[in-house]
């Protein structure tokens, strides 16, 4: 059974959205495909899956230069013998709404989604392997924060994740949800099931707080550096721990 399951995971990567936030850089390219030090942002979550043996992945993007993923990434042999598909996100419908793209390349597979702007130091196959040998449900990498009022935020209690709050004002723990996901075959009938939030989205919060209510959401501790590429600022922090991640290597 457990090498069924191996077999059936696939990759997700979320490049969608119009990095509005990152306007004027974005205004004539994709925020994904901006430079994180000598690489393409993009490179980097494919990156992650590949490290973690997932070698078929799709990319959900979108915009006016969704084109551009394409003659940049190919069929993506700078990767290794992996195979890569695209399919368009049309404007800014929420991550989940994005994922509820990716029904024909997933269905009946496990699932490793990432964002297509968050880059991390370290390795998610541990994680990953774990996922592979649990019984159903979902699995969330988390990261200790000194702004966690900034994302999704858990509230773990007794070894067990009761909820997740997105963006609260006064976060009951320190412990941001990172954008890496691992979701069963069922995700995309919790994705159908979701009613649109304030913003007009389908958030990915609600997805995992579905897991949750069903007893199924599991969590590990991401090691290493975390950080997204949304912002200026993060955009900077990303492109500084790159270089001196490699600097100290070389």
């Amino acid at each position: 059974m457990a090498g069924q399951i191996e077999m059936a995971m696939k990759g997700i990567v979320l490049a969608g959205g119009t990095g509005s936030r990152l306007f004027p850089l974005t205004k004539i390219t994709n925020k994904h495909l901006l430079p994180i030090y000598d690489k393409p942002m993009i490179y980097y979550p494919i990156q992650t899956l590949v490290d973690a043996g997932i070698d078929d992945i799709l990319i959900v993007t979108g915009g006016r230069n969704a084109g551009d993923f394409l003659r940049l990434l190919a069929n993506g042999k700078e990767f290794g013998n992996i195979h890569l598909d695209y399919t368009y996100q049309e404007g800014e419908g929420g991550i989940a709404e994005a994922l509820g793209l990716a029904h024909h390349f997933g269905a009946g597979h496990r699932l490793c989604v990432i964002l297509g702007d968050n880059i991390i130091k370290g390795s998610i196959r541990t994680a990953v392997e774990e996922f592979r040998h649990q019984p159903a449900g979902a699995k969330i990498l988390l990261k200790e924060v000194p702004d966690a009022e900034r994302f999704g935020v858990a509230e773990i209690e007794g070894g067990r994740i009761l909820g997740i709050e997105e963006k609260p004002k006064q976060p009951k723990s320190n412990l941001a949800v990172t954008g890496i996901y691992l979701y069963d075959e069922t995700v995309f009938d919790k994705v159908q099931k979701l009613k649109r939030s304030d913003r007009g989205e389908l958030e990915i919060t609600d997805v995992n707080n579905a897991y949750i209510a069903e007893g199924t959401m599991s969590f590990a501790h991401l090691d290493g550096w975390w950080t997204d590429a949304g912002t200026f600022d993060s955009l900077l922090r990303a492109n500084n721990l790159v270089a001196t991640t490699r600097e100290n290597a070389a």
